[in-house]
Formats: C-alpha cells, sequence, structure tokens
C-alpha cells in the first residue's frame, strides 16, 4: 500500500534528576556535597532513506519516545545520557508542526534533523554550595523533554510530472520511456499511487519522470484520486501535459487541457507556473473528426505559449523526441524545488502558567503550572529546603490567593499531591 502521508506523535526524554549525596570517605572530614548532575533526555532525529518508497511504516504506530536521561550520583557522577530515538523517513518527506502547519524540515536537503530535543539534566546538590549554605540537601529536577505531533507529507523527487485525466496514457508513456513497469488497463484509475521512472535521453543525461494518478474536475477540491497526489508534482520542475487527442471516450481535448490547467491552478497557483509541454497521445488512433479536433488543440496550445508534441505511446511514435524536448528544457531549469523551514522552535525556558487552586471536600488543591516543577526540585525531608518550598509559595503569591478564597487555619492543603496543614 502506498502511504504518502502520517501524524505521529513525538517525545523525546526527560532529563534526569540531580543527586543529593555528601562525600564520605575514612580520614577525610567534613567531605560536603558531592550530588551529581542527571543526563540529558534523548532526542528524536529524524534520518532520510533513499530505500524507503512510502510512508507505510507509520500507518500502525503512531507513537515514538526516546530514552530519558539517568539520574545523577554521589562521588559527582552525572548520570548517562538518555538514548536518542532515529526515526527513518523517505528521502523527500517535508515535515510540518501540527499546531501550526510551519514547515519544520525537508528530508529532501538535510542528513539529519532533531523534531524534539530531549530535557536537560537537572544539576546535583554539589553545584548550590556556597560558601554560606556549605551543605545543602536539594537538587534540581531534570527538564522534561519535547513533545508534539508532526505531519509527514512525502513528496517525490521527480525532475518531470505527467498529469492528465484519467486513462490518457500516462502510465503508457512512462513504460515506453523508462523501465518502470506500471500497471496499465484500459479503464479509468488504473493506477492508484504515482510511479517513477529514470529516463535516458543520451549522451549521459537523464531524468526522474513521475505518473501522476489521474486528475479529474474537482480535484483541487477533493474530488477523484488525483487531489491526493497532487503535492507530489510540487518539486517537479517541468509538467508534461498529456491529452488524449483521439476523443475515443466522447471527450473534447481542448476542453480537457482547459480542466487541468485549472485545478493546477486552484490547487497551486506557483505549480500552474511552472513550464509545461503538450503531449497530444493516441495519435495512431485519429480519423477525420479527431484530426480536427487535434488540429484545433494544438492551434489552442501554441496560443497559450507551450511546446506541443504529437506522440502515440503505445505504438512509440514520437516519444523519442518528446523526452530529447524534455531534456533540453530541464537543462535550462533550476534544481528540484528545497522547502525551506517556516517552523520556530519555542523558547526552552517558557514561562509557566499559574497553578490551579481548588477546594473539594474540606481540601485545598493546588495543582499545575510552575508548583509541579517546583515540587519536583524540593526535598522534603531537608528543613533548608522546606523553607525555600515555603518562601517560593509566598513570594509568588499562592498563600495570598488561598487567603482571598477563604483558606482557614489548620485547614489541609494538598500543593501536587502532598499535604500539608496550612499556617499563617
Amino acid at each position: 500500500m502506498f502511504v504518502d502521508k502520517a501524524t505521529i506523535e513525538i517525545k523525546a526524554g526527560k532529563g534526569g534528576n540531580g543527586a543529593v549525596a555528601f562525600h564520605r570517605e575514612k580520614y577525610i572530614a567534613a567531605g560536603g556535597p558531592d550530588g551529581g548532575d542527571g543526563g540529558d533526555g534523548g532526542d528524536v532525529v529524524l534520518v532520510p532513506d533513499a530505500n524507503m518508497s512510502t510512508l507505510m511504516d507509520f500507518r500502525y504506530r503512531r507513537k515514538y519516545a526516546a530514552g530519558n536521561g539517568m539520574d545523577g550520583a554521589g562521588k559527582r557522577c552525572t548520570g548517562k545520557r538518555g538514548e536518542d530515538l532515529v526515526i527513518k523517513v523517505p528521502l523527500g518527506t517535508v515535515v510540518r508542526d501540527k499546531e501550526t502547519g510551519a514547515i519544520m524540515a525537508d528530508m529532501s536537503s538535510v542528513d539529519r534533523f532533531v523534531a524534539a530535543r530531549g530535557g536537560s539534566g537537572g544539576w546535583g546538590n554539589a553545584r548550590f554550595a556556597t560558601p554560606t549554605r556549605q551543605a545543602p540537601r536539594f537538587a534540581k529536577a531534570g527538564l522534561p523533554g519535547v513533545e508534539r505531533e508532526i505531519i509527514l507529507e512525502l513528496k517525490l523527487l521527480a525532475d518531470v510530472g505527467l498529469v492528465g485525466f484519467p486513462n490518457v496514457g500516462k502510465s503508457t508513456l512512462l513504460s515506453v520511456v523508462s523501465r518502470a513497469r506500471p500497471k496499465i488497463a484500459d479503464y479509468h484509475f488504473t493506477t492508484l499511487f504515482p510511479n517513477l521512472g529514470v529516463v535516458y535521453a543520451g549522451e549521459g543525461r537523464s531524468f526522474v519522470m513521475a505518473d501522476i494518478p489521474g486528475i479529474i474536475e474537482g480535484a483541487s477540491e477533493g474530488a477523484g484520486l488525483g487531489h491526493d497526489f497532487l503535492r507530489h508534482i510540487d518539486r517537479c520542475r517541468l509538467i508534461v501535459h498529456v491529452v488524449d487527442a483521439s476523443g475515443r471516450e466522447g471527450r473534447d481535448p481542448v476542453e480537457d487541457f482547459d480542466i487541468i490547467n485549472r485545478e493546477l491552478r486552484e490547487y497551486s497557483p506557483v505549480l500552474a507556473s511552472r513550464p509545461m509541454l503538450v503531449a497530444a497521445n493516441k495519435c495512431d488512433l485519429l480519423d477525420g473528426e479527431s484530426g480536427e479536433r487535434l488540429e484545433r488543440l494544438e492551434r489552442h496550445v501554441k496560443e497559450a505559449g507551450m511546446p506541443f508534441f504529437k506522440i502515440s505511446a503505445a505504438a512509440h511514435m514520437g516519444t523519442e523526441e518528446l523526452t530529447k524536448a524534455i531534456a533540453y528544457r530541464l537543462s535550462e531549469l533550476p534544481p528540484i524545488a528545497v522547502f525551506e523551514p517556516e517552523f520556530v522552535e519555542p523558547e526552552a525556558e517558557v514561562e509557566l502558567p499559574e497553578p490551579e487552586i481548588n477546594r473539594e471536600n474540606g481540601v485545598w488543591y493546588v495543582d499545575g503550572g510552575w508548583v509541579e516543577r517546583l515540587v519536583a526540585n524540593v526535598n522534603f525531608g531537608d528543613y533548608e529546603s522546606r523553607m525555600y518550598f515555603d518562601r517560593i509559595l509566598r513570594d509568588r503569591g499562592v498563600f495570598a490567593r488561598l487567603e482571598e478564597l477563604g483558606v482557614e487555619e489548620g485547614d489541609t492543603v494538598s500543593v501536587c499531591g502532598i499535604g500539608f496543614e496550612y499556617r499563617r
């Protein structure tokens, strides 16, 4: 199954906690604090893989998490860094942030992209020693890693994109000019996913051609199959518009030509402005009436300023001239488009929100916000650390908010699951 779009959740590793430890060794008095720092959390890293051609692997697994950093230890030992999680994606995948829709990276132009960074490890108590605080009994907790949802969009790396209505002969043309072997049959929507082929145009020149499933009227708004695959011609430097000149299905080739161009404009004005060659296919099946339609199509295309070619892919008629013209035109065009990143990583140290205060069954609950990080950094078995905790709550207005809401002396206050008796 060809899957070209997927949404996954990624979570970088949490930093390890700093250690509270003291140096104890024979013949060494007052060894002092020697708690080590926690290790940093692992990153989530995306790596392009040229051997992958679909996002099928992400259809059944949606959550990915890197390793957490190890806690610090005594003797100023730093915890081990969390293991990075490396995720392979197909070459040409565009990574977007789901929340903002901004492009984070184009995996056709980078070898490695860190999609989520691990949290920093917390400091051990050795870092907090000062001349006036020589035996700190608290350490700093590690920070959480970045957690986000990202969208993976596969955009094929092709120089040339074949577009046109279903059953006009795009797959046949690709099979004739390259070694690709797409499914070919005489019914609509034979091609259910894009096919790629390498075309050799002589003198060491070659290019990649993509056969895009048939586009129909309304494709830019979601009709048919083509709208799912229009993204695959976003990178194409040149578009080859294949039109059925025989009129075997009762359609007007001029009208077909205009409809497809309109769908391309409505999908992306930038895409519609790309250079285009027009190939009138199935010319071996022309009769008197269809011959007149071909002449009318040729006049219409040339009036639009586009090169026009009469071919029959099935009969190998005119295909060599078409490939030479494509190769020559590509030599004048810039390289395949690379999507520039738009995403701006939020500041790591953001201001956390104020905690929520609620009362249930006579107990006051203080939860969330910056208080959670404060609780993680406090050693409640140490008097000095508890006084620091009390001072921060008072300085940042938590006690004042509780008193405004009616807290009384002796009431039970639960701060992130840790209960206290309220004293003024």
